[in-house]
């Protein structure tokens, strides 16, 4: 007689069959489940990956801001990260694109003291990354001990959107200065430096947010201008929280001719790093990585290693900030030196941990559910047939011997119907030996009766 050929099945339902002697149809479950859930996390892994371009908001080019955002895209590129800078007007700029929905920024830089009462939710701080001091240059013509002194004069506040002219107008405000017989010039950091120089200004405020190094460098070497040194210092600090009082040594802008001439001291915000909140963690690893590389060396206004600072300021910072400024990069990051590959693996431990914590005891606890289950069937069986056996051993009628084969009868169809695996054959065989055995002594009984 021909044997029917085995059936070919996918791998795993054979394989768990045969292992954990699952009947075909759990098997078939059970792999599809594993099959979702590695679909699942392969599908996390590749959408889970953080994005290849970032963009930021700088500031006017040639500032400060805009040199940071450079820095930052050579920085990144390195690691294979894009950076797109979108030029400004300056930090207040910045802040608005960065809470506008309808942008693209991802990151920015805006000096504190801008937010007041504009919203901040949706924003975190990566922390803060200098100092940004304002500057005030004057006409010569006698030295002026007070910004109240600039009442009537001509003054350039800082072009609209730069952080700059936010600053200006509040200190100018706290010395009763807010218009006539003042004039107040909103020309960016370029053209009042000019006007400055040419005598059709006679005090200009700047700030590094929308200031060049190179107009500064040239107000600090003019011969008729003159930079203001807070003499006042201490009180516009008490007086606005997000001051800082900077002071800037003699020298720093030429050592040869000594200029400024003597200690100079400033006031000004500190800067902080913002981004919008779903930053990528590892992308916010790496930008506070490169943060550091930027703004930790010494300079002429800060120390080594005084920034990043994650002191909370306007913004709250951010948890992933937190996390790395106590225990660094991640272990495969500093292990592997690709930022894609230890990425990569990274997201795949994340993704395989979970779910080989979860199949594992799985795997396990399935095959002891289901030979529960499969025992269970067969012990229905076998509790009335230990009860028929039972009643063999007394006397029976004839009726109650017709009665008892009658639902022995039916303990066989029903044990005929079991579908068990094969790793349950000899106990199924068993089972029906055991029908058979019971059978026998109720004839055994039966013929005994009849003799009597």
């Amino acid at each position: 007689m021909p044997t029917s050929k085995p059936k070919k099945r996918f791998p795993l339902v054979a394989m768990l069959i045969e292992t954990f002697g699952f009947s075909p149809a759990l098997a078939s479950v059970v792999a599809v489940f594993i099959g979702v859930l590695s679909l699942l996390a392969i599908i996390w892994v590749v959408q889970s990956a953080p994005p290849r371009t970032l963009v930021m908001t700088s500031g006017p080019e040639g500032s400060t801001f805009h040199r940071w955002a450079e820095s930052y895209q050579k920085a990144l590129a390195k690691h294979g990260v894009a950076l797109e800078i979108i030029p400004s007007g300056g930090s207040l700029d910045n802040l608005r694109r960065l809470r506008s929905p309808d942008s693209r920024v991802d990151i920015g830089f805006v000096a504190g003291g801008l937010v007041k009462d504009e919203e901040v939710e949706g924003l975190m701080s990566l922390g803060s990354v200098a100092y940004q001091p304002l500057w005030v240059f004057y006409r010569n013509g006698g030295e002026i001990a007070r910004l109240s002194q600039l009442t009537g004069r001509r003054i350039g506040v800082g072009a609209a959107g730069s952080g700059t002219r936010e600053l200006a107008l509040t200190l100018l405000k706290s010395n009763g200065i807010e218009g006539a017989p003042t004039t107040f010039s909103e020309l960016d950091a370029d053209a009042a430096a000019e006007a400055l120089l040419k005598g059709e200004l006679d005090a200009v405020f700047l700030m590094g947010d929308s200031a060049s190094i190179r107009t500064l460098r040239a107000l600090g070497r003019a011969q008729d201008v003159r930079l203001y040194s807070f003499t006042q210092a201490d009180a516009y600090v008490r007086r606005n929280a997000f001051l800082n009082k900077i002071t800037l040594p003699r020298g720093s802008f030429d050592l040869g001719q000594n200029l400024p001439p003597e200690d100079v001291v400033l006031v000004g915000p500190t800067v902080e790093f913002v981004a919008r909140e779903g930053l990528h963690s590892a992308l916010s690893d790496l930008l506070l990585e490169v943060a550091g590389g930027i703004h930790g060396r010494a300079g002429l206004l800060q120390k080594r290693g005084e920034f990043p600072s994650l002191v909370e300021r306007d913004f709250p910072i951010s948890d992933d900030a937190v996390r790395y400024n106590k225990s660094g990069k991640g272990f495969v990051y500093r292990l592997v030196g690709s930022f894609w590959v230890a990425s990569l693996i990274n997201r795949l431990l994340v993704a395989v941990v979970p779910l080989v914590l979860i199949l594992i005891p799985a795997m396990r606890l399935l095959p002891i559910v289901y030979r529960m289950s499969i025992q269970l069937r067969l012990y229905r069986c076998y509790r009335p047939l230990l009860r028929i056996e039972r009643e063999t051993f007394g006397s029976l009628t004839e009726e109650r011997v017709a009665t008892l084969l009658t639902e022995l009868d039916e303990i066989e169809v029903a044990v005929k119907g079991l579908k068990v695996p094969a790793s349950f054959a000899d106990r199924f065989y068993w089972l029906h030996s055991h029908v058979s055995f019971v059978r026998e002594r109720l004839k055994a009984a039966h013929i005994g009766n009849v003799s009597k």
